[in-house]
C-alpha cells in the first residue's frame, strides 16, 4: 500500500505544476493533500478527477485557504471532516478516511510563523489535539496520520536549527510534544524508522535559493500507530520535479 502526503499549497497550482501528471506515473493507493486553498465547486474540471480515485474534501470556510483532500481507489466506510472544534473545522484542518480497521488521515496543523496570536492558537490546536490522539490509541484500530505537521522534532530535521531555535517549527514547546506523542503516547514517525539521515527536508523557503541550497525543513511526514511500524517498507521525499514549496511523500506499507 502506498500512500503519498503532499501540502500542495493550492491544489489549483499544484495541477498546473503537473502534479496530476505526476500521480498519474505514481498511481498511490490514497493521496492526502494540504493546503487545498479552493472550494470544491472551483475543481470541476475533469484534472481534479483523475481516474480510478474517489475524491473527498474538507474546505475551510475563508476562500482561498487553508483545506484538506484525500483521493483513494478504493472507497472509504466512513469519512470523517473535522475534529469538533473550531480551530480544526473552520479551517478544514482534518479529513480521515477509514478502510476496514485501517484509517488514513490528511492533518494540516496551523503554522503560528504569522505571529504570536496564530502561534497561541497553534499551541490550543497542540492541547485539543493530544487529547484527541490519546482517544485514538484506545479504540483499537490502526491509523497513518500524514500531514504537513509545522513542526520539526530534532535538529536533524532541519538545516539552520540553532538559528530556528525560537521560532514557530521548532520551539521548545512543540519539540516538547513531540516528544510526548512518540515516547508517551506510542505513535511513531515512519521516515525516521528507515532513514536517519541528514539533509532530508520536505519544504523550503522561497527566498534566498533555499531550495537549491536544500536549506529546509521536514515539516511534511506520515505518523503511524505503533503496530504498523513493522509494516513500513520505506519512507522517501520526491524532489525532482517542484509542484509546491513542499515535496510529496511517499510512504510504502506492505501486507495491507
Amino acid at each position: 500500500m502506498q500512500i503519498v502526503t503532499l501540502n500542495c499549497n493550492g491544489i489549483r497550482s499544484a495541477a498546473r505544476k503537473g502534479f496530476f501528471d505526476w500521480l498519474e506515473t505514481q498511481s498511490p493507493d490514497v493521496v492526502c493533500l494540504q493546503e487545498t486553498k479552493a472550494q470544491e465547486s472551483q475543481l470541476a474540471d475533469q484534472i481534479f478527477s483523475p481516474q480510478p480515485y474517489e475524491r473527498y474534501y474538507f474546505d475551510a470556510e475563508k476562500k482561498g485557504y487553508s483545506g484538506t483532500a484525500i483521493y483513494t481507489k478504493k472507497r472509504p466506510d466512513n469519512i470523517i471532516r473535522g475534529l469538533g472544534w473550531d480551530i480544526a473545522d473552520r479551517e478544514g484542518r482534518y479529513l480521515q478516511a477509514d478502510f476496514g480497521n485501517l484509517s488514513v488521515i490528511s492533518l494540516y496543523m496551523p503554522s503560528g510563523s504569522s505571529g504570536d496570536e496564530r502561534q497561541q492558537i497553534k499551541f490550543q490546536f497542540l492541547e485539543l489535539f493530544q487529547h484527541h490522539l490519546q482517544t485514538l490509541r484506545m479504540d483499537g484500530r490502526s491509523y497513518v496520520i500524514c500531514g504537513d505537521w509545522n513542526m520539526c522534532h530534532k535538529p536533524i530535521d532541519l538545516k539552520n536549527w540553532k538559528a530556528n531555535q525560537n521560532k514557530p517549527g521548532f520551539l521548545p514547546e512543540e519539540r516538547a510534544w513531540l516528544d510526548r506523542l512518540y515516547n508517551e503516547t506510542g505513535y511513531v514517525d515512519a521516515f525516521r524508522l528507515v532513514n536517519q539521515s541528514p539533509d532530508q527536508y520536505s519544504w523550503w523557503s522561497n527566498r534566498g535559493q533555499a531550495r537549491s541550497k536544500n536549506v529546509g525543513w521536514r515539516l511534511d511526514y506520515p505518523v503511524l500507530t505503533p503496530e504498523l511500524a513493522a509494516k513500513v517498507q520505506n519512507v522517501s521525499i520526491y524532489t525532482e520535479q517542484i509542484f509546491s514549496d513542499h515535496a510529496p511523500v511517499t510512504l510504502t506499507l506492505a501486507d495491507m
